[in-house]
C-alpha cells in the first residue's frame, strides 16, 4: 500500500496555531496523538467521555475503554503532556444513541456494529459540536488512519487500520478532525508512549463491546429483551430442526451454539441465513447459501474527493471492521447505495457498514439493509 504523507497534526491548515480538543480515552493511541499535536505547538485541551452513569458495569483493565480506570490512566498522560484535562458526562448520550440503538437493531433482526455508532454520534457529533461551540477548531484522536486534506485514507498499519469505522464520518465532520498517527505502525506508537514517559505504553488495546461487562452479548439482550421461544427451521427442507429463546441471540453466518435438534440430511454443517423478528424465526441452511452478491445500504453517506456515483463506478467495499474487501461496482440511486460485488461474500449482515475504498481513500459508506 502506498503511504502518502500529508499533514496530519495541522489538518490541512499548516503553520497555524490551532485549538485542538483531544479525546482521550485512557488507553496508548490517543495519549501520544495528544501529545504530538501538543508538541507541534498546537493549544490542546485533553477531554476524557465518561459513558456510563455506572461504570463498574463497563469493562475493564485490556477489555474496557470507557471506565473509571481509564479516567485516571487518561488523567495521568494530560499530567505527563502538560495539558488541561476535563471530564465529560456523556452517558445520556451514550446510552440513548449508542447502547439503545444496539439493542432496538438486535430486536429488529440486524447486527449492529457499536463502534461505529460510537464515532459517528458521540465523538463526531455530539463531542465536535460542543468542541465547536467552545471555540476549538479540531478534535483530535488516536485512530489508526490518515486524513490527508480532508481526505480519509487508510492507516500505514494495515493490521491497525481504522478508516472502516470512520467511514460514516461527514466531509463536514472530517474538515474539523485530525488523526496524528496515520502513518505510524501500532509498534512505533507504544515505544514513542515509552519515550515519553506515558504509563500506558504497554497497556493492552481494548477488546469487544466496552458496555457489556462480561462480554456475554446474548444475556445482555436476554435481559433487555426477554425470552421469547421460536422456531429454528431449514432452508432446504422447511422443517423445524430446534428451537431458541430469541432470535437476537443470532448472527447471520453463524454456525456454534445453534442447538439444532436433528441432523442435516446432506449431513453438512448449517448456518444462520436469515433472521425474521416478526416471527421470531431463525433460517439455517449450508454454507453456499450465504454467499450474496448484492448489498443494498442505506443512510448513505458520500464523503471522499470523488462526486456522487449516480452511475455505477468501479471501487472496493469492506464489510465489517478488518474484514476481507472485495472488488464491486457501486451506485447511489434513491437515496440508497446499491452494490454489485465481483466475488461472492458469505456471512453478510444487514446492520453492518459498508466503506468504500478507491485503493486507500475512504469514498463512501452506507449501513447494510439488504444482501442477496
Amino acid at each position: 500500500m502506498a503511504h502518502t504523507t500529508g499533514d496530519p497534526i495541522g489538518a490541512g491548515r499548516p503553520g497555524r496555531r490551532l485549538r485542538v480538543l483531544a479525546a482521550m480515552s485512557g488507553g496508548v493511541d490517543s495519549a501520544v496523538a495528544a501529545a504530538r499535536i501538543a508538541e507541534a505547538g498546537h493549544d490542546v485541551t485533553g477531554v476524557h467521555l465518561a459513558l456510563s452513569s455506572n461504570p463498574q458495569s463497563y469493562r475493564t483493565g485490556a477489555r474496557g475503554c470507557c471506565t473509571l480506570e481509564d479516567a485516571r490512566d487518561a488523567r495521568r498522560a494530560a499530567d505527563v503532556i502538560g495539558i488541561p484535562f476535563y471530564v465529560w458526562d456523556m452517558a445520556e448520550r451514550f446510552h440513548r444513541d449508542v447502547v439503545e440503538d444496539f439493542v432496538n437493531e438486535y430486536a429488529a433482526g440486524r447486527t449492529p456494529n457499536p463502534c461505529l455508532r460510537c464515532n459517528e454520534k458521540i465523538k463526531f457529533e455530539a463531542v465536535l459540536d460542543r468542541a465547536l461551540a467552545l471555540g476549538f477548531d479540531a478534535v483530535a484522536t488516536g485512530h489508526h488512519a490518515r486524513l490527508v486534506d480532508g481526505v480519509l485514507r487508510r492507516s500505514v498499519d494495515e493490521g491497525k487500520d481504522q478508516s472502516y469505522v470512520l467511514g460514516v464520518l461527514t466531509r463536514e465532520q472530517l474538515a474539523h478532525a485530525i488523526f496524528p498517527l496515520g502513518d505510524s505502525t501500532k509498534a512505533q506508537v507504544r515505544a514513542e508512549a515509552a519515550r515519553r514517559g506515558l504509563s500506558v505504553a504497554d497497556k493492552p488495546d481494548s477488546h469487544d463491546i466496552c458496555f457489556i461487562a462480561d462480554g456475554d452479548t446474548q444475556a445482555f439482550l436476554a435481559e433487555r429483551l426477554g425470552a421469547a421461544d421460536g422456531p429454528i427451521v431449514d432452508a432446504l427442507t422447511g422443517r423445524v430442526v430446534g428451537n431458541h429463546q430469541g432470535a437476537y441471540g443470532f448472527t447471520i453466518g453463524q454456525r456454534k451454539g445453534l442447538h439444532i435438534d436433528h441432523p442435516a440430511a446432506d449431513g453438512r454443517p448449517r448456518y444462520v441465513l436469515s433472521i425474521e423478528p416478526v416471527s421470531n424465526t431463525v433460517t439455517v441452511g449450508p454454507r453456499d447459501s450465504l454467499q450474496v452478491r448484492i448489498i443494498v445500504g442505506g443512510r448513505p453517506v458520500w464523503n471522499g474527493p470523488l462526486p456522487e456515483p449516480y452511475e455505477p463506478i468501479v471501487c472496493a467495499v469492506q464489510l465489517r471492521a478488518h474484514g476481507e474487501v472485495y472488488g464491486c461496482r457501486a451506485q447511489l440511486s434513491g437515496g440508497e447505495l446499491h452494490i454489485e460485488l465481483d466475488t461472492p461474500a458469505t456471512g453478510i449482515a444487514p446492520g453492518q457498514g459498508a466503506v468504500l475504498y478507491d485503493g486507500d481513500v475512504v469514498i463512501g459508506s452506507a449501513t447494510i439493509a439488504s444482501a442477496a
